[in-house]
């Protein structure tokens, strides 16, 4: 089952008006949430809203504030705030179209999917999502989302399209004044040609699947050990007893380790898979909480 939209409104270019709902195209089932115990009693601790020298006091007494001057505040309902009149309140505005790559990295931080909404969003959907594809170019806009004004880019994502939040630039770090404490290095030739050569070694498509999370399934194992009051079988790596010289010799051996690895592929991937390579039993997979 689909998961329900969590906004909806209209993505806007020029005089074309097509209603559009956004989904999450991430999730944080992968997170693993942790309570504050208070250990003698083994009870929740639990946190009270409180005013100085009231105490505590109930969520309908407490409103929104601006502190303008130290301990003096502007209240605003959040009544008054729902009811500004902004046309990005429930609308994507495209204002611009740039290339693929013309947005640093250090922009995007949060994707969406985002879908038509109804048939007669269908045609003018997939005009945009077409032609954006054969352009190869991203849309720019603005818009609300979670009482937050967002720059937002959109572009094609298979066959329809995906909207990144994009940070403002005041929340991006210059790289320069960071990155001017690295040292300047006269880099060997061989060095870096072994770098190359290793780099060349493992390239390929990007399969994230093939990247487990190990320190959640352990935590995960843990916790499942202790509900089954048992050891937990936990993998641990057992740290390499060669003392690496230098780089130059670091990268020899890595590319000596790529050649050998290469000519064993497949004979012996059953039995690597059972093992782990100090031989103890892998850890099981994590059984999570029932809904």
């Amino acid at each position: 089952m689909a998961p329900r939209a969590f906004w909806t409104g209209h993505l806007r270019l020029s005089l074309v008006n097509i209603p559009v709902k956004l989904y999450p195209a991430t999730t944080a089932e992968r997170a693993i949430a942790f309570h504050q115990i208070h250990e003698p009693s083994g009870k929740r601790i639990r946190y009270q809203k409180v005013a100085p020298g009231i105490g505590p006091v109930e969520n309908e007494e407490i409103t929104k504030g601006y502190e303008y001057e130290k301990g003096k505040y502007i209240l605003l309902d959040q009544k008054e705030i729902d009811e500004l009149k902004l046309d990005s309140k429930q609308t994507i505005e495209l204002a611009r179209f740039v290339d693929e790559d013309a947005i640093d990295d250090r922009y995007f931080e949060t994707p969406y999917y985002l879908l038509p909404d109804g048939e007669m969003a269908d045609e003018g959907y997939t005009i945009l999502q077409k032609a954006l594809k054969d352009t190869k170019k991203i849309g720019v806009g603005q818009f609300i989302l979670r009482g937050r004004g967002n720059i937002v880019a959109i572009k094609p994502f298979g066959k329809g399209l995906m909207l990144e939040v994009l940070r403002h630039a005041n929340e991006v770090r210059a790289a320069e004044p960071i990155f001017k404490e690295i040292a300047e290095v006269k880099v060997d030739k061989e060095a870096l040609d072994l770098a190359k050569e290793l780099i060349k070694r493992k390239s390929g498509k990007f399969e994230p699947e093939q990247f487990k999370d190990e320190y959640s399934n352990a935590v995960w194992e843990l916790i499942n050990a202790k509900l089954e009051y048992r050891a937990p079988e936990i993998v641990t790596e057992v740290p390499g007893t060669a003392k690496v010289i230098n780089i130059m010799d670091a990268l020899k051996k890595s590319v000596q380790q790529g050649k050998g690895a290469a000519a064993k592929t497949g004979t012996k991937r059953g039995a690597a898979s059972a093992r782990s390579g100090n031989g103890k039993k892998a850890a099981r997979p994590p059984k999570r909480k029932s809904a």
